[in-house]
């Protein structure tokens, strides 16, 4: 039977788990916590990820290993995985979560700085973090390998080009590190996650960037977050778990981001007037 037909169980499993200080990152760890994983949890915000072990703890999970640290600085991801191997004897899943986003801003105005910047954290961070903890993964029996891209990594939207380009380029390294998992170590099953609107702070702790003012971007990210934000971290945790128990290569959630995709696969040269139409009536 192909490994890969067979479902993962999550309990007594080491996880690895970057950007969990909040919103999916934190469910995440707590919903593998409540299966019975023993965790190893980063972020660079060091009080929202003690406040997260916290949570881990209150729930009668055993407290978690503890790490910030900027993922987009690769010496510390590899010293990172090195210290949770070290801790735990082995790491059986690992969940390149960590993320961020700028403001709306043009292609062309958006300044190099800050397009390295949301470029260090989303995708090298990524990059770094599967390149980290491969070899780890690689020695056991069963293992799963993580890289939450977006909805944005599936369509491409207007005033989102750099964060866009991180979420395509997420889905690009995943799928072919899927494929040469699967003729090398096919014990390792690699996902990439694909989420619609999230009720995260990950709009309202973006960047400010370009021209508008911060009340500008403050009404945006409350249009945003009334007419897009509709599934919760801890479904969202729910959803992504469950595609770890079932091996899954792709998971995509919410139909916020199902129908989107679905018309950019069926209607490849037309979706961006579909869905920039879209964008348009919303004001967003």
């Amino acid at each position: 039977m192909h490994l890969q037909s067979l479902s993962m169980k999550i309990n007594g499993k080491i996880a690895v788990v970057t950007g969990a200080g909040s919103g999916i990152g934190r469910a995440l760890a707590l919903a593998l916590s409540k299966e019975g994983a023993r965790l190893a949890l980063n972020d660079f915000n060091k009080q929202t990820l003690e406040e997260t072990g916290a949570l881990v703890e209150e729930q009668g999970g055993e407290a978690p290993l503890l790490v910030d640290f900027d993922v987009a600085d690769h010496k510390k991801m590899h010293a990172f995985a090195e210290q949770v191997a070290s801790h735990f004897g082995q790491v059986d899943i690992m969940i390149n979560n960590a993320g961020v986003a700028l403001g709306k801003v043009t292609a062309e105005d958006v300044e190099y700085e800050d397009f390295e910047w949301i470029m260090g954290i989303n995708f090298w961070g990524m990059v770094y973090g599967s390149k980290a903890f491969l070899p780890f993964l690689k020695a056991r029996t069963e293992a799963s390998l993580v890289n939450i891209s977006s909805l944005f990594g599936l369509i491409g939207i207007a005033y989102q080009a750099p964060y866009c380009t991180t979420k395509f380029a997420i889905r690009g390294f995943t799928e072919s590190l899927r494929m040469e998992m699967l003729d090398l170590s096919p014990q390792v099953c690699v996902t990439s996650v694909h989420p619609g609107g999230i009720k995260t702070k990950i709009a309202r702790s973006a960047r400010v960037v370009g021209s508008a003012t911060k009340k500008e971007s403050e009404q945006l990210v409350n249009k945003f977050e009334q007419s897009f934000m509709k599934t919760t971290a801890e479904e969202a945790a729910r959803v992504i778990l469950k595609g770890i128990k079932k091996k899954k290569g792709q998971v995509i959630i919410g139909n916020d981001a199902k129908i989107p995709s679905l018309i950019a696969r069926v209607l490849p040269s037309r979706y961006i007037n579909i869905i920039g139409k879209a964008m348009k009536r919303s004001g967003i």
